[in-house]
């Protein structure tokens, strides 16, 4: 049997996170995967790409971990705990997440494919906003003062909310935002973690 069938039959035949029915595929649960059930996840396009960083995270479609975070599926409950950690920003997903629950093998597996702790990148560069405060992917962070836009023709005001930033990798004094529909990237010194 394929593994796309052995995932279908547990699933039954649904996204395993938002219960979607159509463009259902595999997907590897790293870091270490082996190609097998035990190790992977049936989810949609919309799950899958969002999962695997190909789309940005909409908090909003995530609401579906309240139930699937419950799931007694291993790597369900990874990309689970993986996905609200990404979304700490939020308080619902902050909120589940304190009271999730994983057995400590799946937990070190969960940790494991996060690349590092909350604000560190693969490299160790740790993100700080203008008070110290550690910054993670996912998170939403406030503009602390105006802000000309280079190459756009617009200022990012004061008080802007910027939802679900990326860490720059390689710097830790940027992250990178979607602001007027435009993804620009910010320097940490003019943000603070909201």
């Amino acid at each position: 049997m394929s593994i796309e069938q052995t995932l279908s039959d547990r699933a039954g035949n649904v996204c395993e996170f938002c219960g979607a029915t159509e463009a259902l595929r595999p997907l590897d649960v790293g870091p270490d995967t082996d190609g097998t059930a035990e190790m992977a996840v049936l989810a949609c396009d919309t799950c899958a790409d969002q999962i695997s960083g190909a789309a940005d995270i909409d908090p909003k479609h995530w609401l579906c971990l309240n139930e699937a975070a419950w799931s007694q599926v291993p790597p369900v409950q990874v990309v689970s705990y993986r996905m609200l950690s990404r979304m700490r920003g939020e308080s619902w997903a902050r909120d589940l997440l304190d009271m999730l629950y994983l057995d400590d093998e799946t937990l070190a597996w969960a940790k494991a494919g996060l690349g590092g702790s909350a604000g560190e990148g693969d490299d160790g560069v740790v993100h700080k906003d203008t008070h110290g405060a550690v910054l993670a992917a996912g998170d939403t962070v406030t503009l602390i003062k105006d802000l000309k836009v280079k190459g756009a023709n617009f200022t990012a005001k004061r008080g802007t909310a910027v939802r679900n930033i990326s860490l720059v990798a390689d710097n830790a004094s940027q992250i990178e935002g979607r602001v007027n529909d435009q993804r620009i990237v910010i320097l940490t010194e003019f943000v603070k973690k909201a």
